[in-house]
Order: structure tokens, then C-alpha cells, then sequence
């Protein structure tokens, strides 16, 4: 096994002494542009990295944001963590990234780990955690936002949008374009806290027009093309009187217009569509489905913002407002 390399190395290497060696690597104004990069070049040529945990110890934080998240499965987590990156950019930040697949313990495990290297920001998905976890959250030393959701009370930041506002939003758009049979298909159900705002906001809409959901399918697995034909062909056997679906998500949505491609449906005529998320995958479709855009990058983007203000910036809950693009599948 090679022998593991140490600071020692490369200040020998350099000529110069251990405490030079570490502030060139740290970037300290008082070592001369020629050192530093002599010292970083030897760094890099021999692949060596720096003992973080030492740094840590000394300086009571990691330049480290950990990010925690339900899933990377699907394209709406990545794009915060894009606008994430791109916040922290300028800065010494890097995020590292934990997944709870929509477990709450889960998530409370991911969190306890992600603090104990006492990072100089943390960024959670959501506002419902178990006890503990709120616990940990509230007592972090750094600062913490709560992302994707305002519908609820927040332990420090949050950013976000109201998911209940967007499902009264899309009903309210597909209710003034004279649907009345109307279903709903959601996936992670009932785990995705977020889809299950947005469904309690679009009942209630319905409810207040004298209308209540035709039909409905809560499928327990993750979303997918695939499982969105599905549930979409299953739905309409059941209830062909269905005269238009509002899915949880653009996967699902997708997946319901390609069941209506592959049986010669006419969408909106024979069946309306309406979806989540705004991805990109909607802009390669032969119609623009209808699709609600939740502002992931921009959220990313505020979230970086907050953490770099560090732990004396003001608390803040941020408010996007959804925004309903109708397409031509409504």
C-alpha cells in the first residue's frame, strides 16, 4: 500500500516549513504568489489533500454545506442543488449532498451525521422532520434553510413556495376550462409531503366549485414514465368518464401523455393533462403540457445567499410565488 501523504511531504518537497506550507495551501496573504503556487503545484502533483478534520478542529467548521434530500431520482432536486453550487461559487463553500429516500428517520439519521462535521451551512428538503431531528436542526451551530416549502412553520430559514397555493392555482385553471371529471395521480403518496399539499389545495378549490375528485390513484413508489402510462391506462378503465388528470409531477404527466399517443387520444380533447415542476423534459414534447414552475434553481440560488450571511444574518422566509403555464394540454 502506498504510504499515506502528508503535509510534511510536501513542505519538504517545496523547501519551506510545515506552517508555510499549510497557509500557501489556505491561500494566507502573507505567503508570496511564488510559494503558494509552488507549494500547491507540488500539492497537486503528488495528489495530496489536506486533513480537513485537523482544519475543522482548529477552526470549529468545514467549508462544507451538506444538502439533504428526498431523492436525486428525478430532475427536481438536482436543479436546487445547481442553484445551490452556483450561489456558493465565489466563496470557499462546497456542498455535500445526504439522500433519505422520503424517510423521516431516515432523514434524522442523515442530518445528525451531516452536523457532527460541523458544516458552515446545512440545507434540509421540506419542513416535517421527526422530533429529533428538529431538535438537531434548531440547535446547529450554523445556519439552516428549509427549501421547497413555506406551508408550515419553519425551525430557522425557509425558502420556498406554497405548495397548497399551486394546487388551487391549477385547479382554478382547469376548472375555467369547463372540466368537471376530473382525477388526480400522485406518486410517494402519502411520503411526498410537498404532492400532498398540492392535491389538499386543489380538493379544497374543487370543493368550493361543488366538485370533488372523480378519481384518484396515491401510488406508494417513485415516479416514473412508465408508472404515469400506467396509472393513467388504469384510471381510465376504471373511470372513462375522466375528462382530465392532474399528476404530481412532469414524469408522471409525460407518462399519461404518451398512454394517450399510444391508444390515438387527442390531448386536451379527449383527455386534458396537467403535471409539476416545469422540467425540461416537457420542452422536447410535440405539445407543451400544462406544468407549474416551483422556482427550484432561484431556490438554490436564495439558499446560498442565507448561508453565506453566515449565523448573524436576519431570519428569513423567503416566498416564491408558483407560476401556471397552461400549455396546450389544458
Amino acid at each position: 500500500m502506498a504510504k499515506r501523504l502528508v503535509l510534511k511531504d510536501v513542505a519538504q518537497l517545496a523547501g519551506v516549513s510545515e506552517m508555510t506550507a499549510s497557509r500557501a495551501l489556505r491561500d494566507a496573504p502573507d505567503v508570496s504568489k511564488e510559494t503558494r503556487d509552488k507549494v500547491k503545484g507540488i500539492a497537486a502533483k503528488i495528489g495530496y489533500v489536506p486533513n480537513r478534520i485537523a482544519g475543522a478542529l482548529a477552526s470549529q467548521s468545514v467549508n462544507l454545506v451538506g444538502v439533504v434530500v428526498p431523492s436525486l431520482s428525478s430532475f427536481v432536486f438536482p436543479e436546487v442543488l445547481s442553484g445551490l453550487s452556483s450561489g456558493l461559487d465565489e466563496s470557499p463553500l462546497k456542498p455535500v449532498i445526504g439522500v433519505t429516500g422520503y424517510d423521516l428517520d431516515e432523514e434524522e439519521d442523515v442530518i445528525r451525521e451531516m452536523l457532527s462535521w460541523r458544516p458552515s451551512g446545512l440545507v434540509v428538503a421540506g419542513l416535517e422532520h421527526t422530533e429529533a431531528a428538529c431538535a438537531l436542526l434548531a440547535a446547529a451551530d450554523c445556519p439552516v434553510v428549509e427549501v421547497m416549502d413555506v406551508d408550515g412553520d419553519a425551525i430557522a430559514h425557509c425558502v420556498g413556495i406554497s405548495h397548497v397555493a399551486a394546487g388551487q392555482e391549477m385547479a382554478q385553471a382547469v376548472l375555467s376550462r369547463g372540466y368537471r371529471q376530473i382525477g388526480f395521480i400522485g406518486t410517494k403518496m402519502p411520503q411526498d409531503y410537498r404532492a400532498g399539499k398540492r392535491l389538499d389545495g386543489f380538493t379544497k378549490a374543487l370543493q368550493q366549485a361543488g366538485l370533488h375528485l372523480a378519481d384518484s390513484e396515491l401510488y406508494a413508489g417513485q415516479s416514473s414514465m412508465e408508472t404515469g402510462r400506467d396509472l393513467t391506462e388504469r384510471m381510465l378503465a376504471r373511470s372513462p368518464n375522466i375528462d382530465c388528470i392532474y399528476y404530481s409531477s412532469d414524469v408522471m404527466s409525460v407518462g399519461g401523455y404518451m398512454h394517450c399517443l399510444a391508444n390515438g387520444m387527442s390531448v386536451p380533447n379527449d383527455l386534458a393533462i396537467a403535471g409539476f415542476n416545469n422540467l425540461p423534459m416537457l420542452r422536447g414534447l410535440p405539445q407543451r403540457l400544462a406544468t407549474t414552475d416551483a422556482h427550484r434553481f432561484e431556490i438554490g440560488q436564495r439558499s446560498a445567499e442565507i448561508i453565506l450571511r453566515g449565523m448573524d444574518g436576519p431570519r428569513t422566509r423567503d416566498v416564491l410565488a408558483p407560476t401556471i403555464s397552461v400549455g396546450q394540454s389544458l
